[in-house]
């Protein structure tokens, strides 16, 4: 019974990591919209217009962020567009990471090392992705010019 238990934490683990680093580009769209939700909760929007307003700014964030990562030619822009949907994606993932080990290593140096770990491997994950989505260059082969 131990045996099974101890498979079931294994793939528990797993499935939440998979999780963090599938929804890992979502993070900046998430706290944008978490984050308007919230100030038109406080306003007075009561409790479905802070939902909707929630969603309606992280769809907007994300949007915007597709748009401009398909029509930006400078590449130093594209980096810094896609910088700031990495770094919620390092901060979230840093601490999901330290969530997990703090539970399973008792030293702290040790929680940290991994925590930071764990966080640059979402990073690059999220770059990946984000960068993936990107449209790519036009690349100009067989394109004769006059």
């Amino acid at each position: 019974m131990i045996f099974i238990g101890i498979l079931a934490s294994i793939a528990v683990v797993g499935m939440l990591c998979w999780l963090l680093f599938t929804l890992a580009v979502f993070a900046l769209p998430a706290f944008v919209g978490v984050t308007a939700g919230v100030w038109a909760y406080q306003t007075g929007a009561g409790w479905i217009g802070g939902f909707v307003i929630g969603l309606v700014a992280a769809a907007l964030t994300f949007g915007i962020g597709q748009l401009l990562l398909a029509f930006v030619r400078p590449l130093w822009l594209r980096l810094v567009i896609a910088l700031a949907f990495v770094a919620p994606a390092v901060l979230a993932g840093y601490h999901a990471m330290h969530g997990i080990v703090k539970h399973t290593m008792p030293s702290d140096t040790w929680q940290i090392v991994f925590s930071v770990v764990g966080a640059i491997a979402v990073g690059v994950t999220a770059f990946v992705r984000v960068t993936a989505m990107a449209a790519p260059e036009p690349s100009g082969r067989g394109v004769a010019r006059a």
